[in-house]
């Protein structure tokens, strides 16, 4: 666990977006773009998600004193042959220190360095008071096992020689069975005990390794399925934001427009006033069921930011400008539009705000000129008027920039690019060019 919550930790911090950790395909990823309001709660979720793990697993994980009753019992059993040998031959202090080590293993989670030492002591102690015998505690092995956990590989290899030279060193010189044993076993059976030593804790060590890494890896695959969901996060917020950019900034800037028309239409038509502000009225309610189609977004449990434009699309929306005094002119060459509705909205909104600034920021406009194209696997955009504007940075109300930043994302999304800036012979261009898959309808 503590592994676990530093990867995590670290993670948080690294920049999202970095590749899957190995082991894990990218495709698992999925598109982040698209996500929910939900995302902002995937964290936790995910943070929350328990490993896989069956009933035996899950009971002991959530139930520590059990899984290290366990451990104990185990490493009695197979500590079972040293205890009978030792109680048979009378060496009851020996049997007592052998039993002391397997109650000792209770403490592997709160101290498990000072139990290692104190087990390699314990062996130690009994092995060379009992130089005929050669019996050991299995303890060691367990105590490996968890010092292996909180290690890196390097350092557990040089613990598991270090633990293992008292028991290695006492089978290769001090062991001294009987003569029959030898005769039986050949004179070299201390060394290859020595050997058998150092091996079953390179065993032990080893399941630690192995069981470290696994967990890193958990964690680390835990710790990017939140920094995916952190990225989706963001970016679920900063589209609602230029949905909210649009909608407020084009609502109100036609508003405006239409309320001045009919002040100064009042007295002169009466008529003309009353029309003029029925479209005022449905200008604003048009611009609540746009605000509540985005804050729902971040109230519902599921789904995600309308990807449809406006119902009546592209000449709706120039009528409604030009209702607002604009003196636009749509045209539209070659096929409609992709039925991606994504693409579709994104050539929306880009038409929308470069009519938007136009309507805020532009004097004495002549005409204005809408061209939609669609070409072999492309489609162009532009906005062109004739009407001059403020010096650059005489009019601080000519805003931050964050439309034409927003009309840049857009595009870039569909692999295409958008310039706006003065043509030749006065006034101001927006052209802009977006790319999708010629297969695609």
């Amino acid at each position: 666990m503590d592994i676990m919550s530093r990867v995590i930790k670290t993670g948080g911090a690294t920049p999202a977006g970095v590749a899957p950790p190995a082991g894990v395909p990218s495709a698992a990823a999925g598109p982040a773009a698209g996500t929910s309001a939900a995302s902002r709660g995937s964290v936790a979720a995910i943070s929350a998600l328990p490993a896989r793990r069956g009933r035996l697993r899950q009971f002991l994980y959530e139930h520590p004193l059990a899984m290290d009753g366990l451990v104990v019992f185990s490493s009695a059993v197979l500590s079972l042959s040293a205890l009978i040998e030792e109680g048979r031959n009378g060496f009851w202090w020996q049997f007592g220190v052998v039993l002391l080590s397997q109650a000792a293993l209770m403490l592997r989670r709160r101290a498990p360095w000072a139990l290692l030492a104190g087990i390699v002591a314990a062996d130690a102690v009994v092995l060379f008071a009992t130089p005929e015998l050669g019996s050991m505690s299995a303890a060691v092995w367990f105590a490996l096992y968890v010092v292996a956990l909180r290690v890196r590989t390097v350092w557990a290899l040089v613990v598991t020689v270090a633990a293992s030279l008292p028991a290695g060193a006492y089978f290769a010189f001090v062991y001294r069975p009987g003569e029959e044993f030898l005769a039986q076993h050949g004179p070299f059976i201390g060394l290859v005990a020595s050997v058998s030593v150092i091996l079953s804790n390179l065993v032990a060590i080893g399941v630690g390794i192995v069981v470290r890494g696994n967990r890193i890896h958990q964690a680390e695959v835990r710790a990017w399925a939140i920094r995916r969901a952190q990225l989706a996060s963001v970016q679920e917020r900063n589209r609602i934001a230029r949905e909210m950019h649009d909608v407020v900034a084009h609502s109100l800037t036609v508003m405006v427009a239409l309320s001045d028309g009919a002040a100064r239409a009042l007295d002169r038509d009466p008529e003309r006033a009353r029309s003029v502000l029925g479209e005022l009225s449905s200008t604003g309610r048009a611009a609540l069921a746009d605000m509540r189609r985005v804050l729902g977004v971040l109230r519902a449990d599921g789904g995600s930011v309308g990807r449809e434009p406006t119902p009546g699309g592209l000449q709706a929306l120039v009528d409604g400008f030009r209702a607002a005094g604009l003196p636009v002119v749509l045209t539209q060459e070659g096929e409609s539009l992709p039925d991606d509705a994504a693409f579709q909205l994104a050539v929306f909104r880009i038409v929308q705000e470069s009519l938007t600034n136009v309507l805020r920021y532009a004097r004495g406009v002549g005409r204005v000129d809408v061209l939609v194209a669609r070409e072999a696997g492309a489609v162009r955009v532009g906005v062109d008027n004739d009407g001059g504007t403020a010096p650059d940075g005489a009019d601080p109300a000519l805003g931050t920039g964050g439309g034409l930043a927003g009309m840049r994302e857009r595009a870039a999304i569909f692999g295409g690019t958008l310039t706006a800036g003065p043509r030749p012979g006065g006034g101001w261009r927006v052209e802009a060019e977006l790319h999708w898959a010629e297969g695609d309808r």
